[in-house]
């Protein structure tokens, strides 16, 4: 999982410990992400399976895409599909992945590269990994998550960010036992690249065996931690977690996230991945590719995309447009 990384965590910023009396987010529940697959046959664990959607709030859906050890020929992405109403992040650890859109839009991302992509009025969208990799097969690691858009913001023009792994805020905890990559928003003053139409933070931690990370967390965000590998624990009160897990807290100043000594895997670390952002609190109606606020503007969308509406397949290949991205 090599994401971004630096050979020595000691130079980087270091969040503050823990204040005096400061409190600390208690976990709320924690639930087992079922495991799946989606487009064309990848695997991914549905990481918000089974959760209130008011304790996600201004999140709608993540996935995490594999990890997997893909052989020559198996690597699959999505067909072409619609999207309206809010905005996908997508997050490469492992391998390449390859964005086109109605709009002219897209690129390659790679390891600890994220392309944010606000869907906003609408567009057709594809993401696949690029003919090499299917031909060579490899390793495939990903992250997407969905972000809701206010009803204000859900007909913006579409528009794309390419989030470079070397623009990635870096930082690490008070002993520098854990570094965390902060992909949007501001931790302890630590800035990620990523531009967001809803306030919200996005960070992926690497936690060492043993070690602890406390995290200022603000308060009016909600706070959510998916392990996308490894054991430890959540909160002071240690609640234990395991890959494929989501914990949910409660209100607090602080996130703790710790790892056990004694780690599996071929990784020999705890990855999490921390989200928290400002609740939109209206209503929702999603149904496949929409999240709209009422059924109507979901009916409007499928009729929509069924006239054409939302633009159309580009005749131009992919990487004829934006080139392909390859390791060296």
């Amino acid at each position: 999982m090599p994401a971004v990384n630096v050979p020595d965590w000691t130079v980087l910023p270091r969040t503050v410990a823990a204040l005096p009396g400061a409190e600390d987010r208690a976990v709320v529940t924690v639930t087992t992400a079922p495991q799946g697959y989606e487009g064309e046959g990848f695997p991914v664990r549905r990481a918000f399976a089974g959760v209130d959607a008011r304790a996600l709030d201004p999140f709608i859906h993540m996935d995490q895409m594999g990890e997997v050890e893909y052989a020559p020929g198996e690597p699959k992405g999505t067909s072409w599909h619609p999207h309206r109403g809010f905005e996908t992040v997508t997050y490469i650890m492992d391998g390449v992945f390859d964005h086109a859109d109605s709009h002219g839009g897209g690129g390659s991302i790679t390891d600890g590269d994220t392309q944010w992509m606000t869907a906003g009025s609408g567009l057709l969208h594809i993401e696949a990994p690029p003919e090499w990799l299917v031909v060579e097969g490899g390793l495939f690691h990903g992250i997407q998550l969905w972000v809701n858009l206010p009803k204000a913001d859900k007909w913006l023009p579409p528009h794309y960010q390419d989030l470079r792994a070397s623009e990635v805020g870096l930082g690490t905890s008070a002993d520098a036992g854990a570094l965390i990559r902060v992909i949007a928003g501001e931790v302890d003053g630590i800035t990620g690249p990523g531009s967001t139409r809803t306030p919200m933070a996005m960070v992926h931690a690497t936690v060492s065996p043993g070690a602890e990370l406390v995290m200022p967390w603000r308060t009016d965000f909600n706070a959510l931690v998916y392990v996308m590998s490894g054991d430890g624990y959540v909160s002071g009160g240690r609640r234990k977690v395991r890959t494929g897990q989501l914990a949910v807290l409660g209100h607090g100043e602080t996130v703790t996230i710790g790892a056990d000594r004694q780690q599996d895997g071929r990784h020999g670390a705890l990855e999490v991945i921390v989200l928290g952002g400002l609740p939109i609190r209206e209503p929702i109606a999603w149904m496949g590719p929409f999240v709209m606020n009422t059924r109507a503007e979901v009916q409007q969308a499928f009729e929509d995309f069924s006239k054409g509406r939302l633009g159309t397949i580009p005749s131009v290949p992919h990487a004829d447009v934006h080139g392909e991205l390859r390791p060296e």
